[in-house]
């Protein structure tokens, strides 16, 4: 029998709530829609649910701005309905998953409406507030991942605040212990309603830095391109994305891993983007004993796509630095980057009339790694990215500030379709959604696709079934080396009862396995 925890071996699928399903025909997706739609999800046959937030939010980037992070918003329902989708999930025999934002919350939240007021009440110390240089500029050259400067200007306080998205998202000062004990005390509310685990946002972002704040340098390397980082000036600068081992950062990773240990079986999965930093130093760094149990890996999630070579670079650098661990989470797609069925045709050498095979080859790969994996909602369907949404429908305001070079989110965030014959996909019953529904995507509607013999749904569904009785994946994460030629990956996952050799062949687009 294995001794290895759920979470070490679990295959996770992330719903993005607004665009899953929507139980009120507002055109919003919900809780009691997500659990209308679990059998589904549970028939797929994965271990456990993320939800990405759904905190009362003024959802000026559609919830990761928090102004009460133990309320729900309004738009998807209740405690009360949190609690229904939490038990049948637990029902269904899985684990549920949600977002918090320990780095930064809204500008609406209740802390920071106070924060702002002056300088010396309960709260003032709650932000990061810097005085202006002399010549009343901001106190650094910082710029904001989504646009325009990270210093906002508060007439109040004659004081400038941080703010690494938008100025609607003050960042958190957890040097502060008040700030760091008021985000335990949220993990505590939903631990206490059963939530079997976090992924937590940003991590990396965690006070990222201390006073004397310095200017970031030149990023040398930097050269205007299609791509996001070739577009926005946050990534003409070189960002010391963590003085990893800073106090504050790290006092929260073990602080809140001390929470998660006083209930049972809990898993916390830390958001820790390298920057201009390597990657797995970063996971290796969140993950060290007594910190967060995993790092949400950002390697195969490269925005132009990996060739094989490069995807067997980013899964050798994860073998050298976690094998025998479950300490990293994979994934191809997520709701921040264009899903994997479009980003990674150019990049493999494929035609389009190949995606289906490639989608389902990538899923099976990401399944068979170490540690855990993430499949993000229409992945098991080969949703492609929806390239034609108009600028007057956009949502997304990292893609309306950069827009039309850059699309934004919103091409990887429309909503779920499940029934081609149903109206809007049988998404909602409302004449408008919150974004448009995909026409491309209404032929490989949810419930008609989980239906039909040899759908990429059908298949992944057969081969997450096989895997859970496979030793060598469910009760050990010891991977080999990668071998294979030019266009394989091949390795062998190894249990004490068990060694398996696992071949994927980006030619035939084929996956096999091999007891030895």
């Amino acid at each position: 029998m294995s001794s290895l925890k759920w979470w070490e071996t679990a295959v996770i699928y992330q719903i993005y709530p607004r665009s899953f399903q929507d139980s009120n025909g507002d055109g919003i997706g919900d809780l009691p829609g997500i659990t209308s739609r679990l059998s589904y999800i549970a028939n797929l046959g994965v271990d456990a649910i993320w939800i990405s937030p759904f905190f009362a939010s003024p959802q000026k980037d559609f919830g990761y701005d928090v102004s009460d992070y133990c309320a729900i918003n309004p738009e998807y329902g209740t405690l009360d309905d949190f609690d229904a989708l939490i038990e049948r999930v637990h029902d269904l025999g899985m684990k549920l998953m949600i977002d918090i934002v320990p780095a930064h919350c809204s500008e609406q939240h209740q802390w920071f409406r106070e924060s702002r007021t002056s300088r010396d009440n309960d709260k003032a110390d709650w932000f990061h507030w810097v005085d202006p240089k002399p010549d009343g500029s901001a106190p650094t050259n910082w710029l904001s991942f989504f646009g325009g400067r990270a210093w906002s200007w508060e007439p109040r306080r004659q004081q400038y605040y941080l703010h690494n998205f938008l100025p609607s998202q003050p960042n958190l000062n957890h040097a502060n212990p008040e700030v760091r004990q008021a985000i335990l005390d949220v993990a505590r509310f939903w631990l206490d309603r059963g939530v079997d685990g976090f992924r937590l946002d940003a991590m990396h972002t965690v006070n990222a830095d201390l006073p004397p704040y310095r200017d970031n340098p030149v990023n040398p390397e930097f050269r205007p391109g299609p791509l996001p980082k070739d577009q926005q000036p946050f990534f003409r600068q070189l960002h010391d994305a963590a003085q990893l081992n800073q106090p504050s950062i790290q006092l929260f990773s073990e602080a809140i891993r001390e929470v998660a240990d006083g209930y049972d079986d809990r898993f916390l999965m830390g958001e820790c983007d390298g920057d201009n930093d390597d990657a797995v130093k970063v996971s290796s760094t969140f993950t060290m004993p007594g910190r967060l149990h995993a790092t949400y890996n950002f390697d195969l999630l490269e925005w132009a796509g990996l060739s094989v070579e490069e995807m067997k670079d980013a899964i050798s650098g994860a073998i050298a630095a976690f094998n025998d661990s479950g300490r990293l989470s994979f994934a191809f797609s997520n709701h921040d980057v264009p899903r994997s069925a479009t980003r990674q045709l150019a990049a493999l050498g494929l035609s389009p009339d190949q995606g289906d095979a490639m989608q389902l080859l990538l899923l099976k790969l990401e399944a068979c790694l170490i540690g855990s994996s993430c499949v993000y909602q229409g992945e098991e369907l080969g949703f492609e990215d929806v390239r034609d949404i108009p600028f007057e429908a956009m949502q997304d305001p990292w893609g309306i500030e950069f827009a039309p070079t850059f699309p934004g989110r919103d091409t990887c965030r429309t909503p779920m379709v499940w029934r081609q014959s149903d109206p809007n996909g049988g998404f909602s019953i409302g004449n408008q959604t919150w974004l448009p529904i995909s026409k491309q995507h209404m032929e490989r509607a949810a419930l008609d696709e989980a239906s039909r013999s040899g759908s990429i749904y059908a298949e992944f569904a057969a081969f997450l079934k096989w895997r859970k009785a496979q030793p060598a994946i469910m009760e050990s994460n010891r991977m080999s080396e990668l071998s294979g030629g030019p266009r394989q990956i091949v390795f062998d996952r190894e249990s004490d009862s068990q060694t398996l050799r696992c071949c994927f062949d980006f030619d035939t687009l084929t996956a096999s396995f091999e007891e030895i």
